[in-house]
Parts: structure tokens; sequence; C-alpha cells
């Protein structure tokens, strides 16, 4: 395991939809972009959606962001592509892989990414969907291929060979990156690294947890557990 989470390969972005928060995020080093879904931004209490979008972008400026489209008709997701294309130019398109009906997203991803849109298709899980990616992406056009790996894993299965496969899949499109995505804990940081992933996304929380405590010596972590139950249980007062 690297000493330091600045040690490895795979590029750290960010996750999240609190402005404030992803903000601050943004100015460190460590992180190399940013993510962001209708999801989180409902969370974050957001209801005008380019308003956010355009108050974000006037601060990130120099590292790649992504905002999803969020119709489910295939004319208005493509009308709603091009003009968050043209908000700026590190920001990228999340498209994902299927509508609401389960109706494939593949047509409108190879037109907008032969057209030069930056996209990031999203809400992947399994390796024919990868490989269906792979084979409508424009390989001269920058994109992100987001596997939700963590909720690969809620269903009890290892998502690290689906990985190493898909980056296989991806091998002749230089411009697109494979994106580990839904991290549940610090250790799926480094499984995204040594699966041979190119990015993993961690949200704002988790990301906190792993600057504080990545390498943590063990022994004294089990120290310090101890005596929070110590403190714990004084401050409660109890007795037996």
């Amino acid at each position: 395991m690297p000493k330091s989470i600045h040690e490895l390969s795979v590029e750290i972005y960010a996750d999240g939809a609190d402005k404030a928060s992803l903000l601050e995020i943004y100015r460190d080093p460590l992180v190399k972009g940013l993510t962001t879904n209708p999801t989180l931004m409902k969370v974050a209490g957001i209801s005008d959606y380019e308003a956010f979008a355009r108050e974000v972008l006037a601060e990130v400026t120099a590292k790649p962001i992504s905002f999803e489209v969020f119709s489910d008709e295939f004319d208005e997701m493509r009308r709603q592509a091009l003009k968050i294309k043209a908000w700026q130019d590190n920001v990228f398109v999340k498209i994902p892989i299927t509508n609401s009906r389960g109706e494939s997203c593949l047509p409108l991803i190879r037109e907008l990414s032969a057209e030069g849109v930056q996209l990031n298709i999203t809400a992947l899980l399994t390796l024919a969907q990868v490989e269906g990616v792979a084979e409508a992406l424009d390989a001269g056009t920058a994109a992100v291929v987001s596997v939700f790996a963590g909720r690969i894993a809620d269903t009890g299965v290892d998502p690290v060979p689906l990985m190493r496969a898909s980056r296989a899949l991806l091998k002749d499109k230089p411009e697109a990156k494979l994106l580990w995505a839904s991290v549940r804990e610090i250790l799926n940081i480094l499984q995204a690294d040594e699966s041979g992933t190119q990015i993993v996304t961690v949200p704002h929380p988790i990301l906190r947890k792993a600057l504080k405590m990545w390498g943590q010596d063990l022994t004294e972590l089990s120290l310090d557990t101890v005596k929070m139950f110590a403190n714990d249980a004084a401050a409660a007062g109890y007795q037996l």
C-alpha cells in the first residue's frame, strides 16, 4: 500500500454538489476533477440547475467537471448536452447508458462523441455496457466511462475483475478514461488504483476521511478507539 494517497497513479475526482465544499475541494491539488449529478444537486437543495452550474464554473476553470443531462427523451437529451457543452471548455456532459425506460443511449453517445462533445457515460454496471460504449466513442474525442463499481460490490460481486476487463476494452480509445464510481470506503480508492482504473470519483466526506486517515498506524488507531470508548463511558456516567 502506498504510504501516501498522493503516491497513487489513479486520478482522484471529487463527487458532490454542495457549492462551498465543492469549491474548497477544487483548490486541493490532489483533486484532478469534479463530478456531480441531479440526485446530489437535489440533496443539496439546488433548484436552479443552470444557475448553480454557472456559479460553479465561474471558479472551476482549470479542472474537468461533469454535469448530467436529465431528460428521458433523446432529442431533448441532445439539446441539453449541446447546451451544457457550450458552458465552458472544461465541461464533460454526463449521459446515462440508457434512459429510464431501458432504451439504449448508445446512438446518441455515438453521435455526440463524433461531434466532439466531451462525454461522461454514466451508470454502467456490466461489461456488455462498457463494450457498447467503447465501440460508440470517437477515438479522438475525450471521454470518461463511469462504471459504478460500488454498486456492483453492493450485490456481493467483486468489481475489480470487471474494472480490469473494462480497461482492456477501452485500449483502442486513447482519449477515453475509465472511472471507478460509487466509492463506499477508503479501500475502494486503493482498489481502483490497483485495478488500473484511471479515475476514481470520491464523495466529499470520504475524501476528507481519506486525507485524515490514509496510512494511519493501526496500533495508534486501536488506542484511539479504546480512548474513545473510555471517554464516552465516563461522559455518560455509566456505573455497574
